[in-house]
């Protein structure tokens, strides 16, 4: 990817060069009613295209700025949701290992009711 981009920037920079040659002529640009700078054709294109590359740049910079925010805050609530979930192992790994120690009583008194019932009988 990275020559491919090498490519197409070094096309426009050619592309710009052969404007610039051919292009030699000053023309004059209004800014507000009374500002007026006088260039060369090329000089201005270049500026305008310097000034537009670096305008990309800042919402290049800006946009991954905004990604990484994002996913910032996701990573965080992800991690709340996994001590949560956590927790409840926790919980029911207790809950569990105490109805394991009451099983083996409950299973003697029944024992116990079975033995004594076939006494009585």
């Amino acid at each position: 990817m990275k020559q491919v981009n090498f490519v197409i920037i070094f096309v426009i920079c050619l592309a710009l060069v052969l404007f610039g040659i051919e292009n030699t002529e000053s023309s004059v640009i209004r800014v507000t009613n009374g500002l007026q700078v006088q260039a060369p054709l090329s000089i201005e294109l270049i500026l305008a295209m310097g000034i537009g590359a670096v305008f990309a740049w800042v919402f290049s910079v800006w946009t991954q700025v905004q990604r990484m925010l994002e996913s910032r805050q996701e990573m965080q609530e992800r991690d709340v949701r996994i001590q949560e979930l956590e927790q409840d192992v926790e919980r029911y790994k207790v809950e569990l290992q105490e109805q394991q120690r009451l099983l083996p009583a409950a299973n003697s008194v029944v024992e116990d009711a079975e033995t004594s019932e076939a006494f009585v009988q």
